[in-house]
């Protein structure tokens, strides 16, 4: 059975996004290349990746691209590599057809499906998107939070997870800082709160 892992650049005040519609490329985000490395890691590690379709269509606008532009510095087209050529699964009640080594999944028994995905991979199955995340975590499904905390306090914009107001209750697995002033941590959820 493979553990479910949101992981997100946030900032102080656990927003991941300042403005509707910035797609997690606020000024705010200091992603320099050690951090940068570091999501390409925990991306290499993943068994699968599950994005909610915004976040998707966000990744296949740009990653495929980025593989062979020159321009980019090396650690970014390492991450275009490891993303183009990961097994996915895109949540998508719209979208009849993907790329990229990506299959579709959607419909009213979302739940029932993720939950399936879970038992039928093993190890690190990483969750992308907010709405796809808040859906896993009201589940009982997501196991690990792997937060990227930017030195910004927002103020307002998109939360972590949607319209989530219960507890939640922690322990930290990894903890690590960067030159850049950001703090990479790894929580488990503790199931018995939720």
């Amino acid at each position: 059975m493979g553990i479910f892992v949101y992981g997100m650049n946030v900032s102080l005040d656990l927003r991941i996004e300042q403005v509707p519609g910035d797609n997690g490329a606020g000024e705010w985000l200091r992603i320099e290349e050690e951090l940068h490395r570091a999501w390409n890691d925990q991306a290499r590690e993943a068994a699968l990746m599950v994005q909610g379709r915004v976040l998707y269509e966000i990744m296949e606008e740009y990653w495929p691209r980025a593989r062979d532009d020159e321009s980019l510095p090396d650690y970014m087209r390492e991450y275009a590599e490891i993303w183009t050529a990961a097994p996915k699964v895109l949540v998508s009640r719209t979208r009849t057809s993907a790329e990229y080594n990506t299959r579709i999944i959607g419909g009213d028994d979302l739940s029932d499906q993720l939950a399936r995905l879970r038992d039928e991979t093993d190890g690190r199955v990483d969750i992308g998107g907010a709405t796809l995340a808040t859906r896993a975590l009201r589940a009982g499904l997501l196991d690990e939070l792997s937060l990227a905390t930017h030195p910004s306090y927002l103020g307002f914009g998109r939360p972590l997870f949607d319209d989530y107001e219960m507890p939640l209750d922690l322990n930290l697995l990894e903890q690590r800082s960067f030159a850049s002033g950001v703090t990479l941590h790894r929580y488990a959820i503790q199931k018995e709160l939720r």
